[in-house]
């Protein structure tokens, strides 16, 4: 079996961010920042770091600074050099020849649309899938551990959470088979399962890695839940048809999509930092008191 490498990854950002209303009317929510750097140059990072070579964002309207974050903005760089500040802090995100690529999603149809929307550059590769709402933190990152089981198995791989049994009616759900360290065999996907009934505990935290071929069920794909076209239904016509395996995420996941969850992030990561991890450190121990 010739396993191809994962060199494209599609990071969906289309969606408003009505959640965190009034602070995304003009800012894209993947903007958001957790202390210094939006979530989305997160999810770059990480793809990146996991070998890919092509970032594909499927964008909508309103999503300019988006893109203007990932270009090179002449004026800020000359201003820096002039006043000898390092560079240090752009340089691993200025755009790249051959990366980014960006397609728009027209109409908000659902995540398997919006995969759907990077086909024609997809092609026939394997491609990774990244949701800048969720955060992982993890050495090595969480697609990098995703990649390493990819090239043991082959087809797809999804990333995936244990979260305790009370939550698993909010998640997509992994109906697992066998075992073999991180990897399990995905027999079924169940989305959102009534409580108590979910065929395990393990939910699908927002990293994927998947066959070409997936583009070619999404063609067809009639809207599932929410009246959207799901990737998860997608995902589950190819169970048994190729190989499939979940990837037991060893880190910390903090899901941005969330207001709790973002100030979490914002906790978490600012407190492992030596610059202002003290200052932080001392100030919330202050209040909590």
């Amino acid at each position: 079996m010739t396993i191809k490498p994962v060199r494209k990854a599609v990071f969906p950002v289309a969606g408003l961010g009505t959640r965190f209303l009034p602070a995304t009317k003009a800012m894209p929510k993947e903007m958001l920042t957790v202390v210094d750097k939006p979530l989305i140059q997160y999810a770059v990072e990480e793809a990146l770091a996991a070998g890919v070579e092509q970032i594909i964002f499927v964008t909508g309207r309103g999503k300019g600074a988006l893109e203007d974050h990932f270009d090179i903005s002449y004026e800020l760089e000359a201003t820096m050099r002039a006043r000898g500040k390092s560079m240090a802090l752009i340089e691993g995100i200025r755009q790249r020849p051959g990366s980014p690529v960006y397609v728009r999603q027209q109409e908000p149809l659902g995540l398997g649309h919006a995969v759907w929307c990077a086909r024609e550059i997809v092609g026939d590769e394997p491609f990774a899938v990244l949701l800048p709402d969720e955060l992982m933190v993890g050495s090595p990152n969480f697609l990098a551990q995703m990649v390493a089981a990819y090239e043991q198995v082959g087809g797809n791989v999804i990333g995936a959470l244990e979260v305790p049994d009370a939550e698993t009616d909010k998640y997509g759900i992994i109906s697992p088979g066998g075992v073999d360290g991180p990897l399990v065999e995905v027999r079924a996907l169940v989305e959102k399962p009534a409580r108590g009934t979910a065929p395990s505990n393990l939910m699908i935290p927002g990293r994927y890695i998947l066959q070409p071929e997936v583009m070619q069920v999404l063609e067809t794909q009639a809207a599932g839940a929410g009246g959207e076209i799901q990737l998860t239904d997608a995902m589950a016509q190819l169970i048994g048809r190729q190989p499939f395996h979940g990837c037991t995420f060893t880190g910390e996941r903090y899901d941005c999509g969330d207001k709790a969850g973002w100030v979490q992030a914002n906790l978490a990561l600012a407190l492992a930092r030596e610059d202002i991890g003290p200052g932080v450190r001392a100030f919330a121990e202050g209040l909590l008191q």
